[in-house]
């Protein structure tokens, strides 16, 4: 493949991932509104939100520093480079190197970091508290999350997104199993990563209960519209990437991604209009039980690679 014909594919690959975050958030509006009974908003009410959130300025406390007013351009900054190593089925990323799965990972820790690092400068103790549960909460998913990353590399041989959807085909029907729960795990995963039920509730407004919002209340204008961009890009990356482990079990198609993405939104929204949020103190439970699942997913891909019988 030539140079032009590469910037071509990856720049249309980066398109489409970014079209998918734009169009994740109505999706997930409207599912919960369908099942409700409402009428609920439109598909792109979220993007006029975010476009007068854009065009306004930004207030900021006597007592924040620098720090704080970074903080929004570091977390859309780490979000959007993450962005760029997820491929679209066998389309190639803007961003690619071997061992690029962890840069992804630490990528968002950086992100989660700043976020956090904001909420502790603004002095505010309901902050601090949000800030607390985020980085308990993103110090336990993790495991996951490299178990994930784990388990593809172990099938594939690759440890690039690239090469690991991009040069791989064809998988044994026992591996269809491993793969389709490796999914599951990913979009479990969403919930933490993106905040959503079971383990926190974008739309509440009670202090002493939220993880994500309270640690953005200080935050207005057009840096609160750059933190929930931050927010859709994170949510769509995940949500691409379980798109692609489903293809690679299934039938390798672009489309198929495509909808598999949009499908994320439409089960998330599922949940949401299903499931209560959780307690806080069982978030914990939660989490780990996912951590076992990425554990226990990841054992049995290596028994089934090395054709261990246990007796």
């Amino acid at each position: 493949m030539d140079t032009l014909s590469y910037m071509v594919q990856a720049l249309f690959n980066t398109a489409v991932v970014v079209a998918v975050a734009l169009l994740l958030p109505g999706v997930i509006n409207r599912t919960r509104a369908i099942l409700a009974g409402r009428k609920g908003v439109t598909m792109y009410q979220h993007l006029n939100n975010v476009h007068l959130l854009l065009r306004k300025g930004a207030v900021y406390s006597s007592t924040t520093t620098f720090l704080f007013r970074a903080v929004p351009a570091v977390y859309l900054g780490a979000t959007l480079t993450a962005l760029l190593f997820v491929p679209v089925g066998n389309l190639r990323p803007l961003l690619s190197f071997e061992g690029d799965v962890v840069m992804f990972a630490y990528l968002f820790a950086l992100g989660r970091l700043a976020i956090v690092l904001a909420a502790m400068d603004t002095g505010s103790s309901f902050e601090g508290m949000g800030a607390s549960r985020e980085a308990l909460y993103g110090a336990l998913v993790e495991p996951a999350m490299f178990l994930v990353f784990a388990t593809l590399a172990l099938i594939t041989g690759y440890t690039s997104f690239a090469d690991i959807f991009g040069l791989c085909r064809g998988v044994e029907s026992q591996m269809i199993v491993v793969l389709l729960l490796v999914c599951y795990v990913v979009v479990r995963v969403i919930t933490v990563e993106a905040g959503r039920i079971p383990v926190d509730d974008p739309r509440t407004h009670l202090e002493l209960t939220m993880i994500h919002e309270v640690m953005v209340l200080d935050y207005c204008g057009i840096d609160l519209g750059m933190i929930q961009i931050a927010g859709w890009l994170k949510t769509a990356a995940f949500a691409v990437i379980a798109a692609d482990v489903m293809a690679y079990a299934l039938w390798y198609n672009i489309a198929l991604v495509l909808l598999a993405a949009l499908g994320v939104g439409v089960f998330i929204g599922i949940v949401e209009s299903l499931q209560a949020r959780n307690k806080l103190s069982r978030n914990t439970t939660y989490i780990l039980t996912i951590v076992a699942l990425a554990m226990v997913v990841f054992f049995v891909a290596y028994l089934l690679l090395h054709d261990i019988d246990i007796q």
